[in-house]
C-alpha cells in the first residue's frame, strides 16, 4: 500500500420509513480499492443544507488527505468554516468523522469497539417506544414490547402532541400546526403512570419524553408528579434555553433525568455534566459532531457519574445506530441504548444493522462499524422534498412553541 489518502467523498439521501425518516449517508473513498468508510450525516430536517456543505465545503477540504489522522481532520473540519458548533456543520462532520472512524476499524481488520479498548459488556440494553390513546393503549404496548424482552420501555400518551391537539378548536386566523395543550400533560401523563404501574408492576422500567414542551415552573411541578412512579429517566423535561432550572429540579425532586438531544455546542452540555444536574447525557451523535467528540464527551461524563443514552429514533440512519452500539459496548459509563425497529426497507439497504435479542442490541464483528449500504437499493426511496411540520408545535392561542 503506497500513501493512503481520501480520493472523494459521496452523500446519499435515502428515506425509507415516511414521514419523518430522511437519512443521509456519507461515503468517504480512498485510492485503496475497495477501502471506504460509511458515516451518518442525518439532519432530517435541513438535509439538504447538510449534503451542499459535505459537498461544497468539506469534501474538497479532506480531499488528498490521510484518512488516519481523524482528530487533525476533526478539528480542522470544525474551524476551517470559521463559525462552528451549529446542527447543519455538526451533521456534516459527522458524516466524513464516523466514516474516518470505519475506515480505521477495516485497516486494523477489528471492529470499532475493540479501537476504544474493547469490550465493557456483550451488548447494549435498549429501550423501545410504547405510545396510545388511552393508558390501556399503552399498556398493552408496553407488554407486547416487554414479551419480546424488553425491560424498559418508554411510554407516550397521544405521542408528543397530546390528546386534546386531534379534537382542539384553533382561534380565528390561527396558523397551521401541531397544537397541544400543556396543561394535559400535568393531568393525564400522572394518571397513566398510575395506571401502568398497577397494571405492568414495580419490576419494568418506565421512561417518559417531555420534549421540552412545559414552561420551566410546569415541568418541575410535572417532574415532582411522577417522583413517586420510579421512572428510569424523565427524558428532556427543560429546553436547552432553560438549563438554568436543572438546579432547581434537582433540589426538590429525585427523578433522574436525561438531556441532551438538542445540544450542539460543547458548553451547553458541560455544566449540566460538571454540576451533576442530569444523570445521562442524550446527545444525537451526528448532531454534536460524530464519533470523535461523543467519545470525548463519554470520558467526561465517566468523571462525574453521568450515563450515556445516545439519542437514536427512526431519523438516525443505521449507519448512526451502528456508531452508537459500538461506542455502548465500549464505554464503561454506559446506561441505556433507544431503540427504533427498522423497516424491511432499511434491513435491504443497510446490511448488518445490530441484532437486538431479548432487549440487547448486539454489534457484529465485521471491521469497521461492521454495516454496509447498498445504493440502488436506497435510490428506490427518495427524500421527500417537502419539510415536515411536526417541529412547528403551537399553544392553544396559536403562539408558536418548541417542539
Amino acid at each position: 500500500m503506497g500513501k493512503l489518502k481520501i480520493r472523494d467523498v459521496q452523500v446519499f439521501l435515502t428515506q425509507p420509513r415516511s414521514p419523518y425518516c430522511r437519512l443521509a449517508v456519507v461515503k468517504v473513498l480512498t485510492n485503496e480499492p475497495g477501502l471506504y468508510g460509511l458515516g451518518c450525516a442525518t439532519y432530517t430536517q435541513r438535509i439538504f443544507a447538510v449534503q451542499a456543505a459535505v459537498e461544497r465545503h468539506l469534501a474538497p477540504y479532506v480531499t488528498g488527505r490521510d484518512p488516519r489522522d481523524i482528530e487533525d481532520l476533526w478539528q480542522g473540519m470544525m474551524v476551517s468554516g470559521y463559525w462552528r458548533n451549529g446542527p447543519v456543520l455538526n451533521n456534516a462532520v459527522s458524516g466524513i468523522d464516523m466514516a474516518l472512524w470505519d475506515i480505521k476499524g477495516k485497516l486494523a481488520d477489528m471492529p470499532c469497539y475493540q479501537l476504544w479498548g474493547g469490550r465493557s459488556r456483550p451488548g447494549a440494553t435498549a429501550y423501545a417506544h410504547a405510545d396510545g390513546r388511552t393508558p390501556e393503549e399503552v399498556a398493552d404496548r408496553a407488554r407486547a414490547l416487554i414479551e419480546q424482552g424488553f425491560g424498559h420501555v418508554r411510554c407516550q400518551l397521544g405521542g408528543y402532541v397530546g390528546l386534546d391537539a386531534r379534537s382542539m378548536s384553533k382561534p380565528e386566523g390561527a396558523h397551521e400546526g401541531a397544537y397541544f395543550n400543556p396543561g394535559e400533560k400535568l393531568l393525564r401523563v400522572p394518571e397513566m403512570f398510575e395506571y401502568l404501574r398497577a397494571e405492568l408492576g414495580e419490576q419494568v422500567e418506565l421512561l417518559y419524553d417531555v420534549h421540552e414542551r412545559l414552561a420551566p415552573v410546569d415541568a418541575l411541578n410535572l417532574a415532582r408528579r411522577l417522583e413517586r412512579y420510579r421512572l428510569f429517566f424523565l427524558e428532556d423535561l427543560l429546553a436547552p434555553e432553560d438549563s438554568d432550572w436543572f438546579e432547581m429540579v434537582r433540589r426538590q425532586c429525585a427523578t433522574p433525568l436525561a438531556m441532551g438531544e438538542l445540544f450542539n455546542n460543547p458548553r451547553e452540555i458541560v455544566p449540566l455534566v460538571s454540576g451533576r444536574l442530569i444523570d445521562f447525557i442524550r446527545v444525537h451523535l451526528s448532531q454534536i459532531g460524530g464519533i470523535t467528540p461523543a467519545l470525548k464527551l463519554a470520558h467526561l461524563c465517566e468523571a462525574f457519574g453521568v450515563r450515556t443514552a445516545w439519542h437514536c429514533p427512526g431519523d438516525t440512519s443505521p449507519v448512526g445506530a451502528a456508531a452508537g452500539v459500538h461506542l455502548d459496548v465500549a464505554v464503561h459509563n454506559f446506561g441505556i441504548q433507544e431503540w427504533g425497529h427498522r423497516s424491511e426497507a432499511e434491513h435491504e439497504i443497510f446490511p448488518g444493522i445490530p441484532e437486538v435479542r431479548q432487549g440487547v442490541i448486539y454489534p457484529n464483528e465485521k471491521p469497521g462499524l461492521g454495516i454496509c449500504f447498498d445504493e440502488d437499493a436506497a435510490a428506490e426511496h427518495p427524500p421527500d422534498e417537502t419539510d415536515v411540520d411536526w417541529t412547528t408545535a403551537r399553544l392553544p392561542d396559536g403562539t408558536l412553541w418548541r417542539p
